[in-house]
């Protein structure tokens, strides 16, 4: 693996772990470029290291106990590839949703283009739905609501 894999590799997993999980907002400038653009974020939080400082911001006020594990990576030149854990308690409103008191568990792939070390492009792919019937916002099929 190149250094420069190796960056992007560990820029990767701070963005899951130091970011995302921990919430620190202020690393964002250097994980993510000014031109940054996340296609599986909400619109408004998808362009530039402050839509992502929204959107931790967001999911932690959701789900204050939000962690991420970082399952495996896979990387190919400057793209990085991750299979993710995410998880959480729903004590917070979410995209209009109050609060659940469930937790959730869901699996996630996440696709991170970078350039110079940092992330300037982000493809996702969520269990969403089985995150809403855990919280049990959308019953399964044949289960009374």
């Amino acid at each position: 693996m190149s250094t420069t894999e190796e960056g992007n590799t560990v820029n990767f997993r701070r963005t899951y772990e130091e970011l995302l999980s921990q919430g620190n907002v202020a690393i964002a400038d250097e994980l993510v470029t000014a031109d940054f653009l996340n296609h599986a974020a909400p619109p408004g939080m998808n362009r530039g290291p402050e839509s992502m400082r929204l959107l931790v911001r967001m999911l932690r006020t959701a789900f204050p106990d939000l962690h991420y594990t970082v399952e495996d990576v896979v990387v190919e030149g400057d793209t990085v590839a991750g299979r993710v854990t995410m998880s959480g308690t729903h004590l917070g409103p979410y995209m209009g949703i109050p609060p659940t008191g469930r937790s959730f568990q869901m699996a996630e792939m996440h696709f991170v283009h970078f350039r110079d070390g940092k992330g300037i492009e982000h493809w996702g792919t969520r269990d969403d739905l089985g995150m809403m019937r855990q919280l049990g916002i959308i019953p399964a099929p044949g289960e009374a609501r």
